[in-house]
């Protein structure tokens, strides 16, 4: 029975109407359907399944067939109707259970985490075309999203201790060498560089295909060292997973990524790690207009990881407490949060210690960067304050200068050109403000982010609103029309 996927306990069983619907709705027969479960079990290695079309008539009265076949009949609804069709969907696993489209309120264990990030990112690259799980996904909000994410401070049970590996080198019943950890570390740098020059779009898919490959591995036994680098793998590759989709307009498809990215990085151990997943969601909530959930977001990621993140960890930290504080109009604490971000960067500087990649991106030009749009910000919630504007001008100035000479960074020099024409704007100069607006555009050209592509275009709506009637502006909204890439696809 088991070369057939019959599980052999359904003595009560019943008609399995969800089941049922989704197969009457496919127009499939039920021996095309067996045709097609042999071949995609084929494709996945599990050459002892064999259905017929007794066998699916049988799962349609009720019969619960084994994994993998259930993910099988997931993968081909969801493929046929072009939208996620969960294992609970077809009524073979309740509904609780749905890693796939649940929120944020997820059990905080190892194996569940490989389970959630396992299935999560094989529907994503199932149906990896713009919005088809965007809209299986909801945003999480207020509290909703704030206390699950607090259990991330909750202690860990301990593990059991493992006994010695007997098989000092190589690699052995499915477990990894050193090597090949070194390699896989290795690949999320490559990712990361590759996001910083191209954007989130494109890229995105070979980052989710990763993180599948690593949830595979994680599912072997492994020894216990070995099993917490796959989890601060899999962390920084959900983390950056999140951060593409994010970068593309998929905006709950990048929360739930980073969800699993935080839900990993506490199965690794690793505090700050967690403390840098928790900023790019605090940056996505600022980004969506909610600056008192970015606001949590960062105390929790600072409160823990107050004892063991780097000076530099901490700069970036104290920098996005202030964007928050500037998106909730309160100037006096958003200062002295630029006030700390400065100065414990200027700790960092004289930090000897070796620290992850992750947070190399936090330069002087990004620090330079955060705070100056922290005092834009400021501006637009004052009423376009001119005073504040004239804080951001000086600073932003220079993290486009130092960007210009980074080569590596292209769309966060993009991002800075356009707040540079924010800020001139503010400041009434929309000739000096269209110069810059050109110069992003060029950029954008090459680089697929849709959050570099919308910035540009607020920022030219922003200039024809106020000043439309200016030659400059005409011809920028003109240049706009002709140079701006379509909006990309999610990849």
């Amino acid at each position: 029975m088991g070369g057939n996927g019959g599980s052999g306990e359904n003595a009560d069983k019943r008609p399995n109407e969800l089941l049922g619907s989704w197969f009457v709705r496919s127009g499939w027969s039920k021996g095309e359907l067996a045709r097609q479960v042999n071949r995609r079990a084929r494709q996945l290695g599990a050459n002892h399944i064999s259905t017929d079309t007794s066998r699916v008539r049988r799962w349609l009265d009720g019969e619960n067939p084994r994994e993998p076949i259930p993910r099988i009949l997931s993968e081909l609804f969801s493929e046929r109707f072009g939208c996620v069709v969960a294992i609970e969907d077809l009524g073979l696993r309740p509904a609780h259970q749905s890693p796939s489209v649940s929120g944020i309120d997820m059990p905080w264990t190892g194996p569940q985490t490989v389970a959630l990030i396992s299935e999560f990112s094989r529907s994503d690259l199932m149906l990896a075309r713009r919005g088809f799980l965007g809209t299986s996904l909801a945003l999480s909000a207020g509290p909703s999203l704030i206390e699950p994410l607090q259990r991330w401070l909750v202690p860990s049970p301990a593990a059991p201790r493992e006994e010695p590996d007997p098989v000092p080198s190589g690699r052995a019943r499915g477990r990894l060498s050193k090597p090949e950890l070194d390699l896989l570390e290795t690949t999320i740098v490559m990712f990361r560089q590759w996001d910083a020059q191209c954007g989130g779009g494109l890229r995105r898919k070979a980052v989710v295909g990763q993180l599948r490959e690593v949830t595979d591995l994680l599912q072997e036994p492994q020894p216990e060292a070995t099993t917490r680098r796959l989890f601060k793998v899999a962390a920084e590759l959900a983390e950056l997973a999140g951060w593409m989709s994010y970068d593309v307009g998929l905006q709950p498809t990048a929360q739930k990524y980073f969800v699993l990215a935080l839900h990993a990085a506490k199965e690794a151990g690793d505090k700050p790690l967690g403390s840098y997943v928790l900023s790019s969601m605090s940056r996505q909530m600022i980004h969506l207009g909610r600056p008192d959930d970015a606001l949590e977001l960062i105390h929790l990621a600072q409160y823990g990881s107050r004892d063991c993140a780097s000076p530099r960890t901490q700069a970036m930290l104290y920098a996005m407490e202030a964007r928050a504080y500037a998106s909730m109009g309160q100037p006096g604490r958003c200062k002295r949060a630029v006030r700390m971000a400065e100065d414990t960067f200027a700790d960092a500087l004289e930090f000897d210690e070796p620290e992850p990649d992750w947070i190399r991106f936090f330069s002087e030009a990004e620090l330079h960067a955060e705070n100056s749009h922290s005092y834009r910000d400021l501006a637009y919630v004052a009423g376009r304050s001119p005073s504040y504007a004239s804080l951001a001008e000086p600073v932003m100035q220079k993290a486009v200068d130092l960007f210009a000479e980074d080569t590596e960074h292209q769309r966060s020099y993009a991002l800075n050109l356009i707040g540079m024409a924010t800020v001139h704007l503010l400041q009434r100069e929309p000739e000096q403000s269209s110069v810059l607006a050109k110069r992003a555009m060029e950029i954008a050209r090459k680089v697929r982010s849709e959050r570099v592509n919308t910035r540009i275009r607020k920022t030219v709506d922003t200039a024809v609103r106020d000043f439309g009637d200016l030659a400059e502006v005409v011809e920028l909204s003109d240049h706009l029309a002709a140079h701006l890439p379509e909006t990309a696809e999610a990849i």
